[in-house]
């Protein structure tokens, strides 16, 4: 099983990226799919996460409203588009799929290696 992360990079405060997570889980379509994040010196976080069928969605306070997470079970892939960028959302990004449990816990099965959000002031 991988979950393979990209789209990060260096951007600009008020800026946007999109994050996307390609999964080799053969059954993508039964697994709820979440994005973490550890900025430098702090724990991991929990950012968003999505049902199996698309609905419902979960953000952190910190983010909604400028974050929005997507899927495609036709393609195994989770995304989350990130606009308004701030400083403060550098940080690594992880993608993570679980079966079933609280969609912000962070006590998913498998977990991608993560991709370099670095926001500029």
């Amino acid at each position: 099983v991988q979950l393979q992360a990209s789209g990060g990079g260096l951007v600009q405060a008020g800026g946007s990226l999109r994050l996307s997570c390609a999964a080799s889980l053969r059954t993508f379509r039964s697994y709820t799919m979440a994005w973490f994040r550890r900025a430098p010196g702090k724990d991991r976080e929990f950012v968003a996460a999505i049902r199996q069928s698309g609905a419902p969605t979960f953000y952190a306070d910190s983010v909604r409203g400028r974050l929005t997470i997507s899927r495609d079970n036709v393609k195994n892939t989770v995304s989350l588009q990130m606009n308004s960028l701030k400083p403060e959302d550098t940080a690594v990004y992880y993608c993570a799929g679980q079966s079933g449990g609280r969609p912000e816990s962070d006590a998913y099965g498998y977990w991608g290696k993560g991709t370099q959000v670095t926001v500029s002031s």
